[in-house]
Parts: structure tokens; C-alpha cells; sequence
């Protein structure tokens, strides 16, 4: 399935710009492309990065583990006191997870809490200044309430994956088996640019990025 968010030139020179330097995140990368497994794209990551540099999160809650690529890019990229709960259902994942995790050195800044997301979700209750949502694509509507409630104000909320491929633009036919999703996708997308608790940003990087900050009550 192609991408039609950006240009096949444009990919390709971001792929060069954006080569993983660092061994343990590149056998990751390696990995999950060798086994399909879903991460989060190279340029992606950077802004991912960016963002967390900028905020200065103390505490980061993920929503959708799988290898533990984002995870360890967070917490790096955070508070150096800084915590990151991250949630996973798939338990071959978190095994996977779990030993790259040690090998970064990182056991003592990431919790894994394991579990169906909407029910751990329903679960937590203390607020996070970062959110990273990658998980079900077709859940994130469902997700949406628990992660403004977790965020703190000022705080920040990223999704990944919203623009799926390009098909949430598409006009046209879309094949039944990406319909579904698609249709979510964009309600998902007009739920954040309409909430009035939320700046939002759509950015038009990897699969699409949304970008929100809660606003701080006046």
C-alpha cells in the first residue's frame, strides 16, 4: 500500500536524512520490518523527539508498545527523573519489549502495564504531561475521553498514524477492508480540531501526525 501523504522523492530523501545511527534502535528497525511488526517512521520519530525535548515531560503514557521502539525514544527524549507507562496487550511483544528495554539500560524508567488499552485506560488516573497514542487505529475514538482526561493542561497529545496512507484525504472509492478505519480516522481527526480543551495540529510526516496541547485554564 502505497503512501500519498508525501512524495516518493521526498520519502526517500527524508530516508536517507534520517538513517538510524544508533545499533539498537536500527536492529529494531530491522525487526519490524522484517516481521511487519508497526513503528513509528523515521521522521516521525524525530518530531516524536522533538517534542518530548521541548515539553520536558515528567510523566509519559504510550498507548501501544509493540517492540518498545517509541518507548525507548521517549524516555530518552524526556526528564531525566522522568517515567514512561506504556501499554501492551500482545505478550510476545512485551517479551520482545522487555529485552530490548534492558539492553538500553532503561528498566528503571519504563513500566509496562499489560492489558487490553481502553481497560487499563479506565484504570489510571493520576495525569500525564505526554501522551503518545499508536495502537488500534479503529479505537482511537474510543481511547479519546481517558487521554484528555490523563493529560494534564499544558500538556501534550500525539497520535500517529491518522492520516493512514493518505486514504483519510482520499476522495473516491477506498477498498472495503480500509473503509472502516478511514471513516474513524477522520471523525477521530474532527473530534481533536473541535475540541475546544485542545490546539491541534495535523502534520502531514510519516503516516500523519496529530499534535495537541491541552490548553491551561484561564
Amino acid at each position: 500500500m502505497e503512501n500519498e501523504i508525501t512524495y516518493p522523492h521526498i520519502n526517500s530523501f527524508l530516508a536517507e536524512i534520517f538513517e538510524q545511527a544508533d545499533p539498537l534502535l536500527k536492529e529494531m528497525e530491522e525487526l519490524a520490518h522484517k516481521n511487519y511488526i508497526p513503528i513509528i517512521q523515521p521522521e516521525s520519530a524525530q518530531l516524536l523527539k522533538i517534542l518530548c525535548y521541548i515539553s520536558k515531560p515528567e510523566r509519559i503514557l504510550e498507548i501501544g508498545t509493540a517492540i518498545g521502539y517509541s518507548t525507548i525514544i521517549l524516555a530518552r527524549s524526556m526528564a531525566e527523573n522522568g517515567i514512561v507507562d506504556t501499554v501492551e496487550i500482545n505478550e510476545d511483544m512485551i517479551e520482545k519489549a522487555c529485552g530490548y528495554i534492558k539492553r538500553a539500560g532503561l528498566e528503571d524508567k519504563i513500566r509496562i502495564l499489560n492489558g487490553d488499552a481502553e481497560e487499563v485506560l479506565q484504570c489510571l488516573g493520576t495525569p500525564y504531561d505526554f501522551i503518545f497514542l499508536d495502537a488500534a487505529k479503529g479505537q482511537y475514538i474510543d481511547f479519546l475521553p481517558h487521554c484528555l482526561r490523563l493529560l494534564k493542561p499544558g500538556g501534550v497529545f500525539v497520535t500517529d498514524n491518522v492520516l493512514y496512507r493518505g486514504m483519510v484525504a482520499k476522495k473516491g472509492f477506498i477498498e472495503h477492508k480500509h473503509r472502516t478505519i478511514t471513516v474513524k480516522l477522520k471523525e477521530y481527526i474532527n473530534l481533536l480540531c473541535r475540541n475546544e480543551e485542545l490546539i491541534t495540529s495535523i502534520v502531514p510526516a510519516g503516516d500523519g501526525i496529530a499534535v495537541c496541547v491541552k490548553k491551561r485554564k484561564s
